[in-house]
């Protein structure tokens, strides 16, 4: 049985399960106290004198009232909001557990103080039109703290879903509080560059609705289990139960899209695929296109695969296409079995993907794999000669260079490879017109 979570909008943040740290969900605020108080950035004050933009400040003052107005309703150890030495905004909780017997009904009460701020938004206005959207239910994050995503409405028939990336974890080393392999909450919102530059006239997704899917679970977006790796360190791989609830949304926001381009980036990326075909599942007269931006070079390998499957519980995440009968998780969880089983699902899926050809990042993944990273650009080409020998079409492009992705920032309008600008390729893919794969003949060349 698959978990779910409710689509709502939410209050800002919903007391914890179980007494752990908990971000105010303003895009601002980057991190959490712990428990006693202290700042896991550095110094911190009460005060916001560390440089913050005005938009920042504003944050800070809606969470100053917040907390105060929490005081006011009961929840005397609410602390202030602090802003560490490097401008990011912190937030803690009451540390006494009889507080929360009372926090529904004070957030309840304090939640207009947010409302009423507005949403945010880091260029001082709101001209991307981003909504916020708190699902609640079974949807979390890693430790435990709340999940969200973010809307813009824009055209309602040709429709963005975005997978972030942002490591992953499988394992007590990798998911340790202090590994930073992986989001273990959300600490910001869709970013104002490349894709999401609507202003710019040469952006292809200018008029586009976005469903913006941030990634906080360790699991690349295909997990579902709650796994204790240690007496001390549980983590909550819900990354299949977050995004499925955005998939949701998506198909109850717009069910007359016609156009819906599912793209990731790094851990996002691999998990574009299966998106694309569960937004056919929603949406079964919209055309689908996938752009995976990172993580081409992953290798169908049982080690890999048993490993990931046994920690994220992906056997709980396989869709019940009939393509999928008879597959156990550790052979569906593959990177490149991804591709070809949503390419069997449904064949109209065009797939797309961009790499670099020595992409530092994902090299830097295979000690912890166990497994040698040999050639990367042979890898990436092995994978894509995999993927099309299972009859599923992958078209690509590889860009020479050590980089990760493009696709959330400048790059994307600026990368060239043979004459091919990304940006003119990436235009053309979405509407349909013929297109050839882009190789770098000089990879190793940034």
């Amino acid at each position: 049985m698959h978990e779910t979570c409710a689509r709502r909008t939410a209050p800002i943040t919903k007391r914890p399960a179980t007494i752990t740290l908990v971000t105010l969900a303003l895009a601002g605020l980057l991190g959490a106290c712990s428990n006693d108080g202290s700042s896991s950035d550095g110094d911190a004050s009460t005060s916001p004198d560390h440089d913050l933009s005005e938009a920042e400040e504003a944050e800070f003052e809606t969470a100053s009232e917040f907390a105060r107005c929490m005081r006011d309703h009961g929840l005397e150890e609410m602390p202030d909001p602090q802003v560490s030495g490097n401008g990011f905004m912190l937030v803690g909780v009451p540390l006494d557990p009889q507080d929360f017997e009372d926090w529904d009904a004070a957030q309840e009460a304090c939640q207009p103080v947010v409302d009423d701020a507005g949403p945010p938004d880091e260029t001082g206005d709101d001209a991307a039109g981003w909504e916020q959207v708190v699902p609640g239910g079974d949807c979390q994050c890693s430790d435990g703290s709340g999940f969200r995503f973010w809307v813009r409405e824009a055209n309602p028939e040709k429709v963005v879903v975005f997978l972030e990336g942002g490591g992953s974890c499988f394992s007590a080393e990798t998911c340790a509080p202090d590994s930073e392999l992986y989001n273990t909450t959300i600490t910001e919102g869709p970013a104002r560059e490349g894709v999401f530059d609507f202003a710019e006239e040469r952006n292809p997704f200018a008029d586009y609705s976005v469903v913006f899917v941030p990634y906080c679970t360790g699991d690349v977006h295909i997990g579902n289990a709650t796994t204790e790796y240690s007496p001390e360190l549980t983590i909550q791989h819900k990354g299949y139960v977050n995004g499925t609830a955005a998939v949701d949304h998506l198909a109850a926001t717009f069910p007359g899209a016609t156009d819906v381009v599912v793209m990731g980036e790094s851990a996002g990326s691999i998990a574009a695929p299966l998106y694309a075909g569960l937004v056919s599942d929603r949406l079964p007269d919209a055309a689908i296109t996938v752009l995976a931006d990172g993580s081409g070079s992953y290798p169908d390998v049982p080690a890999i695969n048993d490993r990931v499957a046994a920690a994220w519980g992906t056997g709980n995440a396989i869709p019940p296409w009939p393509e999928n009968a008879g597959l156990t998780a550790e052979q569906w969880s593959s990177v490149p079995g991804l591709f070809v089983q949503a390419g069997r699902h449904d064949p109209e899926i065009v797939f797309a993907r961009h790499d670099y050809a020595y992409d530092e990042n994902q090299a830097s993944w295979y000690p912890y794999l166990g497994v040698d990273v040999g050639d990367l650009l042979s890898r990436i080409d092995a994978n894509e000669t995999q993927i099309e020998g299972a009859g599923v079409n992958l078209l690509s492009y590889v860009a020479p260079g050590d980089e990760h992705t493009v696709l959330g920032d400048e790059g994307f309008y600026t990368e060239e490879v043979n004459g091919v600008a990304l940006v003119d390729w990436v235009g053309a893919l979405i509407v349909g017109e013929p297109l050839d794969d882009v190789h770098c003949d000089r990879c190793e060349t940034a």
